[in-house]
């Protein structure tokens, strides 16, 4: 490892299937050192993992790491949003954490969504209309099906609170990923009593909100991670806030985010509180606000139709009327949590490579359609978005991308930019410096552009006709646009 120019600082992603650690040149953004380990997550009705196993898994991508994660003057840990982590009273998990991705709640978030007084009062007090994802309906699940271990619990974590308080010995989190719950009001920026109240939560179970650009601890000496006693930990966020830093990124950008799951975010000034509940209103890890659309299907949904098929993921090809909705896993934009795949449209000359790709169209119409809502009124709509995440570099997913979105493409050659994100805050909390500014400092922005090509209307427009035609077979109407 040659001489890094300034102190070093580490990044963490703890995400659906992994842990992932960067350690970071604080003064040039170079990545001098990097691990990972593998999560397992449960099939079938609910998605869970042992949040055990992310803190083994932070052991592990550490080690991986060398020397270099004992030299780390800061850390901070970004992780998957929503996620429920319950613990007793000596800090051990009471069952494992049920994850956002699993939908058994959404009887919850009906019933949530209608006492407090439908999504506008949602939209007002919270920020965002619940789905099955946040974390305060899957409290409500956890509280009517498994009452012994809501009882049994003493804390009330997300997945990168978790592992923060593993290392700092302290409850914490922050705004970004307090946004997520549903019991923290964007309105008010504070834990919203009535609604703890309503699900029978303790706000004394909650963690401290630390503020942006603020130390949330530091590292106590148990021995068994690399990181010296007294290393600054700083606050933390979700996986989206924490891209959106690691991508230094300002109001107006467009990000699309091609994982496990799909996003589609940008930075506003303003306060969202979208009542249709496509736009969820989060709060960002800066001070600003993260107007997101997530869906549940994308990369993981369109290669297994790829296997299914017998394909390569590259192998599509263009033509045919054929619409493919991969909603494998219920969808949440659309919010239609009991739907499955759907297919439509399959003709005699119908190729598998042409089906392959209806499954790209699917997964990116649902991503496009809310873009506009994410984005504010006033916002430049030729300004490239920012294409990212796993599925980024996929040829056939950024054609797809750009034939439906009708806009230029940047795809920033930085990866693992939630845990870079995570690396910026940390290096922001040891020098003083705004994080967004450190990533841009860093030039994790940077990346080749492609050009727009002419937009395929049509392709979205059948899209859309399916999807509200499809309401009954799909499990409600949705509210296609």
């Amino acid at each position: 490892m040659s001489a890094a120019e300034g102190p070093l600082v580490v990044g963490v992603d703890t995400s659906t299937q992994s842990t992932k650690a960067l350690v970071v040149d604080a003064a040039t953004g170079r990545v001098v050192a990097q691990g990972q380990a593998p999560h397992t997550v449960t099939t079938g009705a609910g998605r869970e993992s042992d949040p055990e196993q992310w803190w083994t898994a932070l052991g592990e991508a550490l080690r991986q790491c060398g020397t270099a994660a004992g030299q780390a003057a800061a850390v901070a840990v970004g992780g998957q949003q929503h996620g429920l982590v319950t613990l007793d009273g000596g800090g051990r998990p009471v069952r494992p954490a049920l994850l956002w991705n699993d939908v058994r709640s959404a009887p919850q978030a009906e019933r949530l969504i209608e006492a407090l007084g439908g999504p506008e009062a949602w939209a007002r007090r919270f920020g965002s209309v619940p789905g099955p994802s946040f974390t305060v309906t899957k409290w409500a699940w956890l509280a009517e099906h498994e009452p012994e271990a809501a009882r049994a619990t003493a804390a009330v974590r997300l997945p990168h609170d978790y592992l923060t308080e593993r290392l700092t010995g302290e409850g914490t989190t922050d705004r970004g990923d307090a946004s997520g719950t549903g019991w923290w009001a964007t309105e008010t920026e504070s834990y919203d009593e009535a609604m703890l109240d309503r699900v029978g939560l303790d706000a004394a179970l909650l963690p401290r909100v630390v503020g942006p650009g603020e130390v949330a601890g530091t590292v106590r000496a148990d021995g068994e991670l690399p990181f010296a006693k007294g290393t600054l930990v700083a606050p933390g966020t979700g996986d989206n806030a924490a891209a959106a830093l690691g991508l230094g990124l300002t109001p107006g950008t467009p990000v699309l985010s091609l994982g496990t799951s799909g996003t589609v975010y940008a930075v506003s000034r303003r306060r969202p509180a979208d009542p249709t509940g496509i736009v969820a209103g989060f709060a960002d890890a800066r001070g600003d606000w993260l107007p997101l659309a997530c869906t549940l299907n994308c990369t993981l949904a369109v290669d297994r139709i790829a296997a299914l098929l017998g394909r390569d993921r590259e192998a599509v090809e263009q033509g045919g009327a054929a619409t493919l909705l991969p909603y494998l896993d219920g969808e949440r934009t659309p919010a239609l949590p009991g739907a499955s795949g759907l297919v439509h449209g399959l003709r005699h000359d119908t190729t598998a490579g042409q089906l392959l790709q209806a499954a790209y169209d699917g997964a990116v119409h649902a991503l496009l359609s809310a873009l506009d809502s994410v984005l504010d009124a006033d916002a430049d709509r030729s300004t490239p978005l920012l294409l990212i995440g796993g599925g980024a570099r996929g040829r056939a997913w950024q054609q797809t991308v750009l034939r439906l979105s009708g806009r230029p493409v940047r795809v920033p050659e930085a990866k693992e930019l939630v845990a870079l994100g995570a690396a910026a805050q940390a290096a922001g909390v040891l020098t003083g410096e705004d994080a967004g500014a450190v990533a841009r400092r860093w030039g994790t922005a940077e990346g080749p552009l492609l050009d727009a090509v002419a937009r395929d209307g049509a392709a979205m427009e059948r899209i859309s006709g399916v999807l509200k035609d499809a309401g009954g077979l799909l499990g409600r109407t949705p509210g296609a646009r």
